[in-house]
């Protein structure tokens, strides 16, 4: 059975050998996760999470980061998932359609501080959540995705795995039964983000939160059905119809997918991104001014104008996945970034008098290649009828044009500082870096306290 196989690679996890630059890309994601988590404590609906497990904080020995209080670590799972997932700086698996870092890292966080884990510890609790749940990601696309949020679905999967090498290391029957209860708790209807409800970074939340109570069931002998993924009624069939399974666990412990993670440029959805690109590169390429621009078209895939062809958004949220808000944005202020859905930003009468320049439509060969590409074509349009194309094959932040380690800490202390404070940021960040070389208490999570 298919949960059997993921639970042998994470039996041996708990042990094997990683790989340099293996531990380096965890590295990366575990500051990229923790950059997306302070750009989000200032928002919904973190802050409202706390105020409603205000009777269950103050005990555990998981933090809730930001506020200065312990929890146990389901809540501190749910409550850091979900703030992760707010801003939408968070991680991306791109053949997955799937943010694999909000459930795994935070439910790996909350039980690594619970057990008093090593950095090492969790860094491989987090590569294993990552291999497994990406693997089950992309053998569920793209007919998972046209209802479900993969997030909150396969993200149980990522937290389980990740709970059980740290509750249970090296205990194969146990990972298999983690993986195995949380499969039936999997959860989170695209719906969902598509108004301008909280509800989707919740799905992040309820992922981690699952994985975390699904490893402490499964570390004391509650067991669950092994054939979940492929049985009949099972989460294949009734969440994707016909998934791929042939060759799901291949490469499990030799081709790491954490090295191939797409990690954000811009704070919005990240099916805009390529068009962004695109959109930006043509005015940089011709000294282009946005003021004499005529008609912006934008040609990508299908999935991309069903969840952001908003010309509408009213709120933060809505802009995020607006396609025609954050392009039009990205042209006149060069960026797309956490200002960018201030409300003198959302107000501002040029962003929307571009905005009605913009026309969108679904290319068939780039719908055809979704989930494994993520691509847009752009043409602008002058006054004078001059006509300037790109084609953006991928993103920025793409395993074919990752950010490197700089632009991966500027963006740590662009989100960090602000919250945090530029010290204890610089201080964590540096930290960060250096995780597998101490506890994960050591970080001193417990102290930090947004601003």
């Amino acid at each position: 059975m298919i949960i059997d196989e993921f639970a042998a690679y994470a039996g041996r996890a708990a042990t094997a050998p990683l790989p340099d630059p293996v531990l380096h890309h965890a590295r990366r994601a575990v500051i990229d996760w923790f950059a997306a988590l302070l750009a989000g404590l200032q928002m919904a609906p973190g802050q409202q999470l706390v105020a409603a497990h205000r009777a269950e904080l103050g005990v555990g020995k998981s933090t809730i980061i930001g506020h200065a209080t312990p929890a146990f670590p389901a809540t501190a799972a749910w409550i850091n998932g979900s703030t992760s997932h707010a801003a939408e700086f968070d991680d991306i698996f791109r053949d997955a359609v799937y943010h694999p870092g909000c459930p795994t890292i935070a439910a790996a966080l909350a039980l690594a501080e619970q057990v008093d884990a090593t950095g090492i510890d969790l860094l491989r609790a987090v590569i294993a959540g990552y291999e497994v749940s990406t693997r089950i990601g992309a053998a569920v696309q793209p007919a998972h995705y046209r209802f479900f949020h993969t997030t909150g679905t396969v993200g149980c999967f990522g937290a389980a795995a990740a709970g059980a090498l740290l509750l249970s290391p090296g205990d194969v029957r146990a990972a298999a039964d983690a993986l195995a209860t949380a499969a039936t708790f999997a959860s989170g209807l695209q719906q969902a983000f598509r108004s301008d409800a909280m509800t989707k970074a919740l799905h992040a939340g309820h992922a981690a939160q699952v994985g975390v109570q699904a490893a402490q069931a499964a570390a004391h002998g509650v067991n669950g059905v092994h054939d979940i993924l492929e049985g009949d009624a099972g989460f294949g069939a009734a969440l994707c119809g016909k998934p791929d399974w042939h060759g799901v666990t291949d490469g499990l412990g030799t081709d790491y997918h954490i090295m191939r993670i797409t990690q954000k440029n811009h704070g919005c959805c990240g099916h805009t991104f390529a068009a962004i690109d695109a959109a930006m590169r043509i005015v940089r390429n011709h000294r282009l001014d946005p003021a004499r621009i005529a008609a912006i078209r934008v040609a990508t895939y299908q999935a991309a104008l069903d969840v952001t062809g908003n010309f509408r958004p009213a709120t933060a949220f809505e802009a995020r996945f607006s396609l025609p808000y954050v392009v039009a944005h990205g042209l006149l202020h060069g960026a797309v970034r956490l200002d960018a859905f201030q409300p003198d930003r959302l107000a501002d009468p040029a962003i929307r008098a571009l905005m009605t320049k913009v026309a969108l439509s679904a290319d068939p060969d780039l719908t055809a290649a979704f989930p494994r590409q993520r691509a847009a074509r752009v043409e602008i349009e002058m006054a004078d009828g001059s006509r300037h194309a790109h084609f953006a094959p991928y993103r920025h932040g793409d395993p074919e044009s990752p950010l490197d380690d700089a632009t991966l800490a500027d963006k740590f202390m662009e989100l960090g500082g602000p919250v945090l404070g530029a010290s204890p940021a610089a201080r964590l960040l540096e930290a960060l870096w250096q995780l597998d070389h101490r506890p994960v208490r050591a970080l001193g999570l417990s102290t930090l306290r947004a601003g």
